[in-house]
């Protein structure tokens, strides 16, 4: 029994010795797979690429430009109804969002609760003023708001102005709510400032709202182009002026200065007779033996300009078409490079 109590204790050690071996090995490779497991993911982490989400293109214009814009209306007017009064008389004369106004038709004109109508006011007549269109272009006409009729009696009715964006009067005329919807804004093409002309449909940018003359992007604008000369709703126009015209600024007196060659030196060491500010001098025609040389009279800017070719034109901006009628069009102007105006050239693109 000693010899196998002696023989049984070696033994034991060696199954213990060779278990806590197969144990430290087995907690070792997971211990370093899990390390290789979270240093994996973390470099995963930190190369993922974040997209810029995509964005999509936005209207070019919100209600107020899109149902206030106004526009230049050929044909007659037909008749329609007119505010007469309001429930703030006499102590309110111009109105808007919220007010109660009465109407000069009821039941009898056809008149029902929940209609709605575009409050307007007819301007005056517009004429050409360009040789491109000449003749009567039609009725200007501002749109003001909205509105909502709420009760209606025998030959007049109550209504509630939902929207404006200008104050109403007395004497604004309701017409038909216009079916427009605003275009989508260009969002991944530049404006080509060197386009070549499309040979398109072309017209004068004649009129902006509230008379302004100088122009930018989100102004509304009126051009002489319209449903007799073939443009839609939606499409885009080129704003440009030919090169070295139409702008707000010129130099008249350039020369200036610049015509004499002799004259800039001084008396005691005549240290040459020419001006800094002067152009070249013309080339020498007289002299037939000897080409290629130039005399003192410096070339003038008028000169340069009338043998030079074909030059390209200035684009100035862009703009889209979002009411037609039948001699003109209402636009919204999108992108400018610089100052546009009354009186710049627009073709359709």
């Amino acid at each position: 029994m000693k010899e196998l109590d002696m023989l049984r204790k070696p033994l034991l050690m060696v199954i213990f010795v060779l278990t806590s071996l197969g144990l430290s090995q087995t907690t070792y490779s997971q211990v370093e797979t899990t390390s290789t497991d979270a240093t994996t993911a973390q470099q995963a982490q930190r190369t993922r690429v974040i997209e810029p989400p995509i964005r999509e293109a936005g209207r070019v214009a919100g209600k107020s430009n899109l149902f206030c814009a106004g526009y230049i209306k050929y044909q007659k007017f037909a008749p329609m109804p007119e505010i007469v009064g309001a429930e703030s008389e006499p102590e309110q004369r111009t109105f808007a969002d919220g007010d109660i106004v009465f109407l000069d038709w009821g039941a009898s004109q056809g008149l029902k609760v929940g209609q709605r109508f575009q409050i307007i006011r007819p301007k005056g007549d517009v004429k050409g003023v360009f040789r491109e269109k000449k003749g009567f272009l039609g009725t200007y006409v501002r749109e003001l708001g909205q509105l909502e009729v709420i009760k209606v009696m025998g030959d007049s009715s109550i209504a509630q102005i939902t929207f404006s964006c200008e104050m109403v009067l007395l004497g604004d005329l309701l017409a038909p709510i216009p079916g427009r919807e605003s275009p989508l804004e260009r969002t991944a093409t530049a404006l080509d400032r060197f386009a070549d002309p499309t040979g398109k449909a072309y017209g004068r940018l004649m009129m902006a709202r509230d008379g302004r003359e100088m122009v930018t992007r989100n102004d509304v604008v009126y051009i002489d182009l319209g449903s007799e000369d073939h443009v839609a709703p939606g499409e885009y126009l080129t704003i440009f002026r030919p090169l070295g015209e139409g702008g707000i600024t010129s130099v008249d007196a350039e020369e200036d200065a610049r015509g004499r060659a002799t004259g800039f030196q001084s008396d005691s060491y005549r240290g040459g007779g020419f001006s800094s500010q002067s152009q070249r001098a013309k080339e020498s025609t007289r002299l037939v033996n000897n080409p290629g040389r130039y005399r003192y009279r410096p070339i003038t800017t008028r000169e340069i300009k009338n043998h030079r070719p074909e030059m390209p034109r200035k684009i100035v901006g862009e703009m889209v078409i979002i009411d037609v009628q039948a001699r003109t069009a209402t636009a919204i102007i999108t992108r400018v490079v610089s100052e546009a105006h009354t009186g710049d050239w627009v073709e359709i693109q």
